[in-house]
């Protein structure tokens, strides 16, 4: 559960790291990002992932993931 601190909600119950896992639509995988914690320039706190997937079908087409998953009413006010 989140819980108020001075500056935003904090999540005392956050895992160390997340796995991100992409999948299509037949449930094929592309690949796994590990997001790290982060707090963001904002003030706002979460995690980070970012690096690169695969097509299993075609192994030359690479993509490049960026995400943020940030806590929802983390920002300080």
């Amino acid at each position: 559960m989140a819980e108020k601190e001075k500056g935003g909600f904090r999540d005392s119950k956050a895992p160390g790291t997340l796995t991100v896992v992409f999948t299509d639509g037949a449930g094929k995988e592309w690949g796994r990002l590990y997001a790290s914690p982060k707090v963001f320039s904002t003030g706002s706190v979460g995690f980070n992932a970012s690096g690169k997937i695969l097509n299993p079908d075609n192994p030359e087409a690479k993509y490049q993931v960026g995400t943020n998953i940030t806590l929802v009413n983390s920002k300080p006010a």
